[in-house]
């Protein structure tokens, strides 16, 4: 009996594996396919007519490798200034007792309920003031501040072994060298898994970026994305916009690969408890 569960839950979570992977599939399938074949009904499985004259064409009608550079600069930089500000306020809401500590981390938390299209407005005159619209920084800087990372680092520091702190301590070391040689190796997982959610977030980003820049050499890639969705009196082209979003979609998937092994074992630290 005990067997035949495992058997449905394998067969059900296959199932919703498949239903998930079925769209990334028609997305790699219809790129290589001409636009003609695009349309048919009903649509083919397999491609018949095999091309990767979209691929072409997304390199010679918009210079994509700078879009590309300039979204993986930023998700980068983002993802690591993310990561190191939320593991030093998570460390200090954690180990550090300050006067207000609590209620600063209540309103931290607050600003999560927030939705980011509220801060668009005050934060683009604020950029507009320090003289860093169509900048690097505007595209970067505002992602180094969030109320999720500092949560998942304080959760995982507060079960953070104090015998360890206390033998560091006692060895000559001070609160940032306890900091970034004990505390933060040993919370790998917490860093891979938000690093995951940052690059990805940083990586998808396109009202901001959309908002934030002018010239077109500061342009990140799903704005690319924008340019080949045609307007009203525009037709679409179809087959270039899928090639766009299958380079899109690549980075992502790599930088999950990467950090899978981490982010499992983040979930399944949060999962058991002694």
């Amino acid at each position: 009996m005990k067997k035949l569960k495992f058997i449905f839950a394998y067969l059900f979570l296959g199932i919703i594996a498949l239903s998930m992977l079925i769209p990334f599939f028609a997305m790699i399938n219809l790129s290589l396919s001409s636009s003609s074949e695009i349309f048919n009904y009903p649509p083919s499985i397999f491609i018949k007519n095999f091309t990767i004259s979209n691929y072409i064409n997304v390199f010679t009608s918009l210079p994509i490798t700078r879009y590309f550079m300039n979204s993986l600069f930023v998700a980068l930089a983002t993802t690591f200034g993310q990561v190191i500000f939320a593991a030093l306020a998570g460390y200090a809401f954690a180990r550090l007792k300050f006067k207000g500590s609590d209620a600063i981390f209540i309103i931290i938390l607050i600003t999560m309920m927030i939705p980011p299209q509220v801060n668009i407005i005050p934060l683009f005159y604020l950029m507009r003031e320090l003289h860093l619209v169509d900048t690097y920084q505007a595209l970067i800087i505002p992602g180094f501040f969030g109320g999720f990372g500092v949560f998942m680092f304080r959760q995982f520091f507060l079960s953070f072994p104090k015998d360890l702190e206390e033998a560091s301590i006692i060895d000559g070391c001070g609160v940032l060298k306890t900091f970034f040689h004990v505390a933060l190796p040993l919370a790998a997982p917490t860093v891979a898994t938000l690093s995951i959610f940052t690059f990805i977030s940083s990586w998808n980003s396109f009202m901001w970026p959309l908002i934030i820049t002018n010239s077109d050499n500061m342009r990140t890639l799903p704005l690319a994305l924008a340019v080949f969705k045609g307007s009203l009196r525009e037709s679409t082209n179809w087959g270039d916009l899928l090639a766009c979003a299958v380079i899109c979609t690549i980075p992502t998937i790599l930088i999950f690969l990467i950090g899978k092994k981490y982010f499992i074992n983040d979930l399944m630290q949060g999962a058991v408890k002694e």
